[in-house]
């Protein structure tokens, strides 16, 4: 990484575009835009985006509601919309030659599903994602509760990096064989973004929507200047909200924290590396809250989560192989799941509709992988073989083993793939089939 990009990242906060609650139906039109990525008068950069900007609007709507969009593609290659992390009718999840065709330039594709669950989600493009995705055509997707916590500020907060030059040009080279056997598609220069016109006061209680959107990136992550809890992970509240320290976030996954702010001199995001840390942003902080909040942090309310059936769950076994350094991996066949890659023509298996599997991960190469499933959401086991997180994207370390306890209840073909979306498109990919 350039240590002075990093360092001057503090300077270089964009506004993250609010639309309030969407009105069906909402246009989204994905477009060339420009981006003021680097500080002021270091050179603007040449992004995609959506309804002129990157990352695009934030869709809002509340828990139950039917969301309408209309997706317009005003770019040069075909798109479409993924919707991740909610768990909709399979002919809207976004995917070309999976769940519809892809939306191919100068043309249309109507999106209305229903929002079952409230929580943090995104928006992304689905087709070419290990471009399109680091090029900007992304945006926040927030669905709330029917009564929302009692909180002075909602701030969403997308974390990503970009490989730039020196003057604001987005280097290309996004099929780069080397990126793709190794960590993925990694950016020189790194940032939180978010409304910078939020001013927030001592005492004020604030709910953090963090999302990693970044296309291979884990993002160790340091917020100082609160005290509160973690209350879910990827859009799924925790039973008891949990202390933070540290936070690490794979891409595509997302944590809502709700905390106090104590601190004069902001609230700060801090991005941990080796050679420490580094100001991601801050949202500033003036004057003292007359009437601060003193109840406990309390859970959120919980979304729909059915018991899976742990006696009789399908035990099954996912393999990760390939990458650089491994003695399976090949120029065309980089990354495998079970020594498969790319997308298979059967699926990696078929499910009746509430079976429930039990699916070991096996990490057997020199990188980790965040491994998202579309449609559905899973356990996390524990090693003492409770029930742990219930997430959509879990991250698998370097000969790492973890088993994920999931019940397929939505019927479809659903994707199943590594989210370091390099990875994806050398090979790490799958499918699931639900009856």
């Amino acid at each position: 990484m350039n240590r002075r990009h990093f360092l001057m990242t503090g300077s270089a906060l964009a506004v993250l575009p609010r639309t309030g609650f969407a009105a069906p139906p909402f246009l989204l039109r994905a477009e060339p835009v420009t981006a003021q990525i680097l500080p002021e008068g270091d050179g603007v950069t040449d992004m995609l985006g959506f309804n002129g900007s990157t990352p695009g609007p934030e869709l809002r709507a509340r828990q139950g509601d039917t969301l309408r969009v209309t997706f317009e593609n005003g770019i040069d290659q075909d798109s479409a919309v993924h919707w991740h992390g909610i768990r909709l009718n399979n002919a809207m999840d976004g995917v070309p030659g999976m769940t519809q065709p892809p939306v191919q330039p100068d043309t249309r594709f109507d999106y209305a599903f229903e929002v079952p669950d409230a929580g943090t989600y995104w928006y992304h493009s689905h087709n070419r994602s290990w471009e399109q995705v680091a090029r900007g055509l992304y945006g926040p997707l927030i669905i709330e509760e029917e009564t929302p916590p009692d909180v002075d500020h909602d701030i969403t907060v997308m974390i990503d990096d970009w490989r730039l030059t020196e003057t604001g040009e987005q280097m290309g080279g996004y099929e780069n064989l080397h990126d793709w056997s190794h960590a993925g598609r990694m950016g020189n220069f790194a940032r939180a973004v978010f409304d910078e016109a939020v001013t927030l006061r001592t005492g004020d209680r604030v709910r953090l929507r963090l999302i990693n959107v970044a296309t291979a990136r884990v993002f160790p992550i340091e917020v100082t200047g609160v005290e509160g809890k973690i209350v879910a992970l990827d859009g799924m509240p925790l039973t008891e909200p949990e202390d933070f320290g540290q936070i690490t976030l794979a891409p595509a996954q997302r944590m809502d924290i709700i905390a106090d702010v104590t601190a004069q001199d902001g609230v700060r995001f801090n991005f941990m590396t080796r050679q420490g840390p580094y100001d991601l942003g801050i949202i500033a902080v003036a004057e003292n809250n007359p009437a601060p909040r003193t109840a406990a942090i309390a859970p959120l309310a919980p979304n729909r989560i059915v018991s899976p059936d742990i006696e009789n769950a399908v035990a099954l076994d996912l393999r990760m192989e390939g990458g650089a350094m491994s003695s399976v991996a090949t120029r065309e066949a980089i990354w495998l799941f079970n020594g498969q890659s790319g997308m298979p023509d059967d699926p990696y298996y078929t499910f009746e509709r509430g079976q429930t599997a039990r699916i070991t991960l096996h990490n057997d190469t020199r990188f980790a992988h965040g491994i998202h499933l579309h449609g559905h959401h899973f356990h996390e086991v524990q090693t003492d073989g409770s029930l742990g997180h219930y997430r959509d994207t879990t991250l698998i370390a370097p000969d790492e083993t973890r088993d994920i306890l999931c019940v397929f209840d939505n019927p479809g073909k659903w994707l199943m793939h590594c989210h370091m979306l390099g990875h994806q498109a050398a090979g790490m990919k799958t499918w699931i089939k639900v009856l």
